[in-house]
């Protein structure tokens, strides 16, 4: 059988739609009935019912019905399903017949029209005889009705021509050709598929009727199809619930049908039929799982119903397309937005369906291989005389047999030959690879990737088979990645021998000998004689010769193959070729490494290369190259054999690769003085197997070592607790070797000593002393010896900006100077010689800083006879602390040393000035002066107090300047007072320091007039029972005469005379005095009698105010003995 003859029926697969006929449209030369035609057919969205329109003739022949039968008492069925029957009424026997016809209520020719309009639906009705489909009459109308009961002219026509055509009013329709042609259309569409439903139900009571003239022993057929026909009828009704309920129970009835070779067949493909609706209905209502249930119960009925064992390949064949559709249906309802998972997806059943695809090609290569003499039988056994068979699933020589035996034992023979020879012919690889490449999307779609790679294996031997020998080893290629990867060596294998014999058969040089390598290799399980019998192919290929055909090839293939090697030994052309071993694991493993991670310029580069080989035979190489990121290097990284002889299998002791022992070559070059800083990296090792006068492999170790394979049993052998062999001396470890592919060529180690000596902390703004003591220890000149001082790059920018050196004492840092001073020029050191240098930076801020001295120099050497200036350099670092030399506080105050938050205009006050230590080490104040600015001035001429001081670490030093006020503008402002200079140095034994000059804002203080200024003159001391004179000084600032209220609180500690309490005016400018005798009564520190001032003018202004101008004490001796006035008496 052919490979249609399992494919589904389209009538089966399809949606099935109500079918409506419509008659009486010219869709062709007339307009009106093509836009009436197109309004029903083009462009139809999703929400409108579900009808499929045809347009037929008036005259068109239906197919005829049957005689109905009255009796099934004699009758034995022939089969369960006619081939033709659901094509039939999906596309034959219409639900409903519309005829169209051009007619106005108001037509003049009323009467002639409707007499023609009866004619036509009678022609309908009589060549539909027997049938059950309905019949409607659609008037087409130019003008638009009006509403129902307004028009009587159109109601009594209405009903007249109901009459006329035997019509009901509900199958008359009126369709009016306005611009609203669609909106009418869908309504009657919506009035269609209200009759076809009718029509439908109408079926279904039909066919359920016969059941009771069935009985079960002779009419299990008609069962089963009858439930079938009720489904699909209830399907075209769109009634789907019932319909899933009829093929429920058509299926369960099938699989009560009793069994036999003769119709197995049959039985079957019903099965298959009516489990395929079951499950399209189960996905089309939400309900997946209840479609898998029922698949598998399908399966599982069915997969051990094989019928004649001659044709076992015709059950594999159905069980493949069984997944094959149930596969389709899940993915059309993921498409259509079901959710799939990983381990439920479609790509199962398409996996399944190419298990049993490939299954049906074994049964077919062992039925179908019958001897050559053995031809198509004739008579065509498998003609029938209408083309097609009667019902689904017979047997064309048999059709209609019913019975257990077969009714003629030649012709059933003959046919199953028949079925043999045509199953012979079917190319049952496109099959399966169709299969396997649908299994292989899905799998890739739900991210399964092992699935796809095990699937594309099998899509690859499948290509193989069927000799299309390119896309095999494509797909082959593809998937070899993955199981080196992941380390499958078995399944590796396989597929390896594949695509050797693929490459063979192709005449693909490379590919060859690149899975000839790995099948030879360590990752390969092939027993020892294969590989040995694939390295003597290997060795062939490359000495140029034809290679041994592969095992088990086709006979034909391996004809043609030997042909092309032929030609590809005649070549002269093509016969080198590069193998990255990064890609696949050959049977040479190499690991380059250089001896250690850095080289100094004066020493040889050493650079070792390990190659071991796993081959069963020793095999020898003709060259071994080492390339390195600088290519210039690369002459001297060259092994290469030096005869010319073309046996690949000598074994000349350097050349020869002994299996299992690994073997060293080292090389050595000395580096060039501009790569000193560089790094030396091997980019790449390459080892040729043949000769170049003949065919050559490179095998290139990108990066210098590793395979495929090498990583992890690296990681292996790291992670090994198995004690290690032990390997004599001249023997390697190849496990123990490291891999060492990059060095770094650095500067000669120095041979001079750098000293350096300072006095830390460093002081803020100071010139900080460092003195700089180069040595030379070289046994020859250094020469050009230079210097690089100053703060060490890649620090805090701040710290670049408030830092500053210089190697002149006598200047003093300021912006312009660096914080680096790059090559100062020493000069030449002769051996044992030294040379002093100072250098002095200034530290603006405080904090730690990093110094960085580099002294550079060259120097002559000769390395392996060859001489070179070698370019040497030794760095000091040093770490300073930068510290503030002392802390300055000032505030201002009162001529009673009280603190002052505000100052008067011209009223004297002190700024007091206290410099506390914060130096580790002496600090000499040289000098101090005060700059006032124009807003204040100095009462005296000031001096420095602290002139020659020297301060301790935590001493202090103060001094302090009368100050007053010259009046302001808007009554109180803030002013700034000046600037603090102090000049100090640090007192050192080592140099002599430089002055440094420090600046100290001074504070800014608010300034306020006053209305009254009030001072007292009085003696520095009293004496008991001693009259004290105290004079008091009242002036008035304003410009307005001021009212001023005094009054003399007394104390205990004095009496007095003058006035307790006055009143008194005082001009504007001018001044008052109040004289007053106190009189002490007891010794010490006393109070004054308080001086209560009161302001009518400025309320504000308190008495308290305005005592603090005044003195609240004064010191009282006691009185002396014997008019003894001394100091000593008291």
């Amino acid at each position: 059988m052919s490979p249609a003859q399992w494919d589904l029926p389209p009538e089966l697969c399809c949606r099935p739609m109500a079918f409506v006929a419509l008659t009486g449209l010219d869709v062709t030369y007339n307009a009106v009935h093509r836009a009436i035609w197109d309004a029903f057919c083009v462009n139809r969205r999703a929400d409108r019912v579900p009808i499929s329109f045809k347009v037929l003739p008036g005259d068109h022949e239906y197919p005829k019905c049957r005689t109905k039968r009255t009796s099934y008492e004699w009758y034995i069925p022939k089969g369960i399903l006619k081939t033709g029957w659901m094509n039939k009424h999906l596309n034959l026997v219409p639900a409903l017949v519309v005829l169209f016809y051009e007619l106005d209520w108001d037509d003049p020719q009323w009467k002639e029209k409707q007499s023609e309009c009866a004619t036509k639906v009678e022609i309908v009705r009589t060549s539909l005889q027997g049938r059950n489909t309905k019949v409607a009459v659609v008037l087409i109308q130019k003008k638009t009705p009006l509403p129902p009961g307004e028009d009587l002219v159109a109601s009594e026509r209405a009903s007249s021509l109901c009459g006329a055509c035997d019509l009901s009013g509900k199958s008359l329709f009126v369709l009016p050709h306005t611009d609203h042609l669609v909106g009418y259309i869908i309504r009657l569409e919506n009035a269609f598929y209200e009759h076809a439903q009718t029509y439908y139900y109408n079926e279904i009571r039909r066919v359920k009727s016969h059941k009771e003239f069935l009985n079960k022993t002779t009419h299990q057929l008609l069962f089963v199809r009858h439930q079938f026909k009720m489904g699909f009828f209830s399907e075209l009704k769109q009634d789907t619930q019932n319909a899933l309920k009829y093929y429920r129970t058509a299926y369960s009835l099938v699989q009560e049908l009793r069994a036999h070779e003769t119709n197995i067949m049959e039985i079957k493909t019903m099965a298959g039929f009516i489990n395929y609706k079951i499950c399209r209905l189960c996905f089309q209502h939400n309900t997946p799982l209840d479609a898998i249930a029922q698949f598998r119960k399908h399966i599982d009925l069915c997969k051990k119903k094989i019928g004649s064992a001659e044709l076992a390949f015709e059950h594999t064949a159905w069980m493949s397309k069984q997944f094959q559709s149930f596969g389709d249906l899940f993915d059309e309802a993921i498409k259509l937005g079901l959710t799939a998972i990983q381990t439920q997806n479609p790509g199962f059943y398409y996996q399944q369906a190419a298990y049993y695809a490939q299954e049906r090609k074994q049964q077919a290569a062992q039925l179908c291989g019958h001897e050559p003499g053995v031809s198509y039988p004739a008579p065509d056994p498998l003609e029938t005389t209408t083309g097609a068979l009667d019902f689904y699933g017979q047997r064309p020589w048999r059709q209609g047999h019913q019975s257990i035996d077969p009714p003629d034992s030649e012709k059933e023979k003959q046919g199953i030959l028949a079925l043999q020879v045509k199953e012979r012919d079917v190319l049952h690889s496109e099959l399966i690879i169709a299969l396997l490449s649908n299994a292989v999307a899905q799998f890739k779609k739900y991210k399964c990737p092992r699935m796809k790679s095990h699937l594309m294996v099998q899509m690859g031997e499948e290509y193989y088979h069927a000799k299309d020998y390119t896309k095999a080893l494509k797909l082959l290629d593809y998937v070899m990645c993955d199981y080196r990867t992941e380390r499958w060596w078995s399944l590796l294998t396989s597929i390896l021998c594949t695509a050797l014999k693929c490459s063979y058969l192709m005449g693909q040089v490379k590919d060859y000998i690149t899975y000839s390598m790995e099948l030879v290799g360590r990752a390969s399980v092939l027993p020892e004689e294969q590989k040995s019998r694939i390295e003597k192919n290997l060795i062939k290929v490359l000495m140029n010769e034809v290679p041994e055909p592969e095992p088990d090839c086709d006979p034909a293939s391996v004809k043609a193959a030997q042909s092309l090697w032929s030609d590809r030994v005649s070549l002269s052309g093509s016969n080198e070729f590069t193998i990255e071993v990064l890609d696949n694991v050959p049977f040479v493993q190499c690991k380059a490494k250089f001896v250690s991670p850095s080289f100094h310029i004066d020493e040889p580069v050493q650079l070792e290369v390990y190659v071991r080989a796993d081959c069963p035979h020793p095999l020898r190489f003709s060259k071994l190259c080492v390339s390195l990121s600088n290519q210039e290097y690369n002459q001297y990284c060259l092994l290469e054999d030096a005869s010319k002889g073309k046996d690949i299998l000598s074994t000349q002791e350097n050349m020869c690769l002994v299996p299992g022992k690994t073997r060293k070559y080292c090389f050595k070059f000395v580096a060039k003085t501009e790569d000193v800083g560089k790094k030396i990296e091997i980019t790449a090792v390459g080892l040729m197997l043949g000769r170049e006068t003949g065919r050559y492999v490179y095998l290139n170790w990108r990066g210098g070592w590793g395979d495929a394979a090498s990583s992890h049993e690296a990681l292996q052998a790291s992670r090994s607790f198995k004690r290690r062999t032990r390997f004599p001396e001249q023997q390697v470890d190849w496990d123990t070797v490291s891999v060492q592919s990059s060095t770094m060529i650095i500067s000669r180690v120095p041979r001079i000593s750098v000293k350096l000596t300072h006095e830390p902390p460093a002081l803020t703004n100071e010139m900080y002393c460092m003195t700089v003591t180069i040595k030379s220890e070289e046994d020859t000149v250094a020469k050009d010896i230079k210097l690089t001082a100053g703060l060490k790059p890649g620090q805090d920018a701040n710290l670049t900006q408030m830092t500053q050196i210089t190697l002149n004492s006598s200047e003093v840092c300021d912006d312009s100077h660096p914080a680096l001073l790059p090559d100062i020029p020493i000069g030449d050191l002769q051996p044992g010689q030294k040379i002093v240098k100072h250098l002095y930076m200034r530290c603006v801020s405080t904090g730690s800083r990093i110094f960085l001295f580099h002294v550079a120099y060259s120097v002559d050497a000769t390395v392996e006879d060859k001489d070179i200036t070698c370019k040497c350099h030794k760095d000091e670092t040093v770490t300073v602390e930068t510290v503030v030399p002392f802390e300055v506080a000032m505030k201002f105050v009162s001529s009673k040393f009280e603190h002052l938050e505000h100052v008067y205009v011209d009223v004297p006050f002190l700024l007091m000035m206290d410099i506390l230590s914060a130096s580790p080490w002496p600090i000499e104040l040289v000098s101090s002066d005060v700059q006032l600015v124009s807003s204040m001035t100095a009462i005296d001429t000031p001096e420095s107090q602290v002139e020659g001081v020297t301060l301790q670490t935590g001493e202090c030093a103060s001094e302090c300047i009368l100050l007053k006020c010259p009046p302001v503008q808007n009554g109180t402002s803030t002013v700034a007072s000046g600037q603090y200079i102090i000049s100090w140095k640090r007192k050192s034994t080592l140099s002599e320091t430089s002055v440094v000059k420090t600046i100290v804002i001074l504070p800014h203080v608010m300034v306020e007039n006053i209305p009254l200024y009030v001072h007292a003159e009085l003696p520095s001391y009293g004496r008991v029972r001693e009259s004290l004179p105290v004079r008091y000084h009242l002036e008035n600032r304003t410009g307005l005469v001021q009212d001023v209220e005094i009054s003399v609180e007394p104390s205990d500690a004095f009496m007095f005379s003058g006035l307790k309490q006055v009143r008194m005016r005082i001009l504007p400018g001018a001044e008052q005095e109040m004289l007053y005798n106190f009189y002490p009564l007891m010794a010490g520190y006393q109070v004054l009698p308080q001086l209560n001032i009161n302001l009518s003018r400025f309320p504000n202004i308190s008495s308290q105010l305005l005592r603090r101008f005044l003195p609240s004490r004064t010191f009282v001796k006691p009185q002396g003995r014997n008019g003894d006035t001394s100091i000593e008496a008291a």
